[in-house]
Order: C-alpha cells, then sequence, then structure tokens
C-alpha cells in the first residue's frame, strides 16, 4: 500500500515540474519519476486481485482484529504476478488507444503500436490466468447465510475447494459474458488500432477492463477477502458491512459529491477536446506536459 501511494503521488508531481525547467536531463528524471507512478500501481492491484483468489493468510481475534501471517514476498508469488501482467497490459492498452485519439504523426503510430501489442498480450495473459485458476482451491460457505444480522465475520463456516470460483458461472451461465468480453474485446481493440479507428479501439479497451473486474467480481462473490489460514474467518459481503448509520451518510455525500464530480470531469473532457500536434506542445512547451 505504502509503494502504491508512493507511486501514485510522484504522477501528479511529475507532471507539475517535469516542464519548470528546460533542461534534457530534468525532463528525462521526471519521465522516469512518471513511468514508475504509472507502472507500479497497475501491477500492485492485479497481484492485490491474485491474491485475493488464492486467499491471504490471516486470521481474526475474538474482538474481529485481523493478522496478516504472511510475508511481503509471499504476495509475490507467480498467479498474482500473472495477475499483475493483465493488469499492466490492460491499462498500457486504455492508455495506447486514448493517446491515439489525441496525438498525430510518428506519437500517434508508436501509440497504435503499442496499443496492438498490449492488447494481444493482455488476452493471452488472461486466458492462462483463467485456466491457471481451475487448479486453485476456492472458497465455499457452508452454513446458512445471514443477510440481515449484525456484521460479524466470524459467525459462518467456510470450506475450500479446488475449482470453486466457477461455482458461480454454473450456477448462472449467463455470467460467462464477462470473461467472454475480456478476451473478445481486447482481439477487438487491436484489430481497431490496427486499421486507424481509434475511437474503436478505445470504446473496446475501455469494455476490456470492464469484463475482467466483473469476471473477478463474479467468481469470488460473495467473499470480499477470503482467509487461507482459516477459511471460517473470510470476510464476505454480508459479515463486513458498515453500519446502517454510515452507508445512509455515504449515501448522502455520494448523491452531491459524485453529480460533482462527473461535472467537472464533464468539463475538463470537453476543454481537452481534439488532436495535439508538435506546434502545440511547442507553443505552450512552458505549461504543457
Amino acid at each position: 500500500m505504502i509503494v502504491t501511494l508512493a507511486a501514485l503521488w510522484l504522477r501528479p508531481i511529475g507532471f507539475d515540474y517535469r516542464s519548470k525547467i528546460e533542461n534534457p536531463r530534468w525532463r528525462q528524471n521526471w519521465d522516469r519519476a512518471i513511468f514508475v507512478g504509472s507502472f507500479v500501481p497497475p501491477v500492485i492491484f492485479g497481484v492485490a486481485f491474485g491474491n485475493l483468489l488464492q486467499g491471504l493468510p490471516f486470521e481474526l481475534s475474538e474482538f474481529m482484529v485481523p493478522t496478516y501471517k504472511g510475508s511481503f514476498f509471499g504476495l509475490l508469488n507467480p498467479f498474482a504476478l500473472l495477475c499483475g501482467l493483465v493488469s499492466l497490459f490492460m491499462i498500457v492498452a486504455q492508455g495506447a488507444n486514448w493517446l491515439q485519439m489525441k496525438t498525430t504523426d510518428a506519437l500517434r503510430e508508436r501509440a497504435r503500436i503499442v496499443s496492438m501489442a498490449s492488447s494481444l498480450l493482455m488476452a493471452v495473459c488472461f486466458i492462462i490466468a483463467g485456466i491457471w485458476v481451475q487448479s486453485i482451491d476456492g472458497y465455499i460457505v457452508t452454513s446458512k447465510l445471514v443477510h440481515d444480522a449484525a456484521s460479524n465475520p466470524l459467525n459462518k463456516e467456510v470450506m475450500t475447494q479446488t475449482g470453486a470460483w466457477f461455482r458461480n458461472y454454473d450456477a448462472y451461465p449467463l455470467l460467462w459474458l464477462a470473461p467472454a468480453t475480456a478476451v473478445i474485446m481486447p482481439l477487438l481493440s487491436a484489430i481497431s488500432a490496427r486499421f486507424n479507428r481509434c475511437g474503436f479501439a478505445f470504446l473496446f479497451s475501455s469494455l476490456t477492463i470492464a469484463g475482467v473486474i466483473l469476471t473477478a467480481g463474479f467468481a469470488m462473490f460473495p467473499f470480499i477477502m477470503p482467509s487461507s489460514l482459516v477459511p471460517g474467518h473470510s470476510l464476505t459481503m454480508w459479515d463486513s458491512t458498515s453500519s446502517q448509520l454510515t452507508l445512509t451518510i455515504m449515501t448522502c455525500v455520494a448523491s452531491v459529491m459524485v453529480p460533482v464530480i462527473l461535472g467537472y470531469t464533464t468539463w475538463c473532457y470537453y476543454k481537452m477536446f481534439g488532436r495535439l500536434d508538435e506546434k502545440h506542445i511547442e507553443d505552450n512547451k512552458s505549461s504543457a506536459y
């Protein structure tokens, strides 16, 4: 978490300070900082999901205080790193497709090539991860789930079973649309980029992200954080919720802030509409990236 926050901190700082001094070395160093700040978070997020699918070695005390019993390097296991690559290629493709829509000439061509490569690599890694999940122990709640009781992760029984993460897909075949989307959309994105249809490429890469996230969510439901150490201490949707008062306050705040965020985000995209060329960057070299 600290590494991710530090990397995220580098991005806005890098974008702001890169143009302050017109010096190649200065700008190269900030380019490296921006790269690290852009590379680390998607990899960490993917690694986190890979570990959630395998279960985390933690347990709860009688006061429901969690204690993590694993190590940092234990989180960097092969399956988790594969999920990190899925996340990385997914985000790189999204960014490259956005660059295709916003740039011209040589930079646009570079973005097109990166988009095709990262989309195809993402699809391959996702398929490998899907095959790998079949041999991973999933989690099943064997006791009755009480949806309207006070949150208590200790009031349930859980067992592990190889391939259990596919139970929801077997029960509801319509859910297979999510992994199908995560495989088909990057291929369509690569094809669209190949023929310079960058708008469609961006749309398909956006749907790819939705497909990947929904695939993991559908597989794990109702689990949020499974425990490989004591399966019964795993956290589910119903035994780890906030109080009704907290949820009510959050809903009220969100009903005000979400429209505000959507409003200024829409305005920003409206002001940034159109492509950037070398002349625009040269004319604004003291303020633009």
